[in-house]
Order: structure tokens, then C-alpha cells, then sequence
């Protein structure tokens, strides 16, 4: 049986919190110099040299890209084979997601849901963190996190369309959504359908 050390989880965590929060993925800046490029709108232009500054800024200087810092929601797969010396892995993880939103200056931004306050308790310092664990074959541990963030998550809309509405009217559903939205989600904006 492998064994790892609970600290060892506690600084992945932090470090893969603190660079997903401060270090906009290389294919995202690289598919927003592509747009810029392709751009005709001055204003749309300016809104993409915006956003590729900001993400310049906030990796050279080690500060978050956006100031919805998002969630922390991970995606577990733990070997049967391994197991953490010195503390649970839950433990290991929740630490770790406090001292990355604490180190790298990411806002502690949930709230009790019912008084809407965010008292810097467990709750307002993003704890506990969304865990999702798998059960795998093998001796090793494989974290994925994902900073799950308010301000595009409150545009998201479902809907169930009866069979008559077609693909126009899906298409149609589509187009209002996202005019609805308008400035509101954060950029760059993905549709998923």
C-alpha cells in the first residue's frame, strides 16, 4: 500500500487553487489573440486587449483573474491501493482549498444561504469544499478542481422542449438566453446546448 503524506495533498491543493486562480490557461489566451485578430468591432477589440492585459497582469503579478474566485468543486480518484498518512483526504483537501483562497488572495465568496452573510467561517472561506470521489484501480490519487463561479453560473437557464418546437425553436430558446444575459456572465462566454 502507497502511502502519501497528508501535507503533501495539502500544498498540491493550494498550489493548483492558487495557479487556476491567478493563470488563464495557455489555449484560452491563445484563442483570445485569435479573436482579436479576427475582430472587426473596436469596441469588441478593446473589450480583448482588456481581458488579455488583465490575464498578463494577474499571472506576472500573482493576482486573481476575476474577482468571482469561484467555488472549489473537485473531482477525486483515489486508488485502492494508496492511502494519506497523518489525516483523511477530505481533511487534506479542505485545508488545502483554505490556505489557496487565503494565500493567493481569492475572495472568500459564498455565503450562509439564508442570512446571505459571509461571516469568514468555514462557509465564507469557500469550506467545505464540493468533493466528488471516485474509487480506482492503482495506487496513486488524481485531483481535478474546478472554481465554480457565481457570477456565470447565474445566467445558466435549462428547459425542456416539447418535440413540436423543433430546431428553430431550441435555436430561437438559444438566442434569448444569451440576449437576456447580455454583460452579466464573465468572459470569454461558452454556450453549451
Amino acid at each position: 500500500m502507497r502511502e502519501i503524506e497528508f501535507d503533501v495533498v495539502v500544498k498540491a491543493v493550494k498550489d493548483m487553487i492558487m495557479h487556476c486562480g491567478t493563470d488563464l490557461p495557455q489555449d484560452t489566451y491563445d484563442a483570445l489573440e485569435k479573436a482579436m485578430e479576427e475582430e472587426k468591432s473596436p469596441v469588441s477589440k478593446e473589450v480583448i486587449r482588456q481581458l488579455l492585459e488583465n490575464a498578463t497582469i494577474a499571472k506576472d503579478e500573482k493576482r486573481p483573474l476575476c474577482q468571482d474566485t469561484g467555488l472549489a468543486v473537485f473531482f477525486v480518484n483515489v486508488g485502492e491501493e494508496v492511502r494519506i498518512k497523518g489525516g483523511l483526504l477530505r481533511d487534506a483537501i479542505n485545508k488545502g482549498t483554505e490556505q489557496g483562497y487565503t494565500e493567493g488572495f481569492l475572495r472568500a465568496s459564498t455565503c450562509e444561504p439564508f442570512s446571505r452573510l459571509n461571516l469568514k467561517d468555514s462557509v465564507g472561506y469557500n469550506l467545505p469544499a464540493i468533493i466528488h470521489f471516485d474509487i480506482v484501480k492503482g495506487d496513486k490519487i488524481d485531483i481535478e478542481y474546478a472554481a465554480k463561479g457565481g457570477g456565470s453560473e447565474n445566467v445558466s437557464r435549462a428547459r425542456v422542449f416539447p418535440p413540436a418546437a423543433g430546431k428553430d425553436g431550441i435555436v430561437a430558446y438559444v438566442k434569448e438566453v444569451i440576449s437576456d444575459a447580455g454583460g452579466n456572465p464573465c468572459p470569454p462566454i461558452t454556450v453549451g446546448v
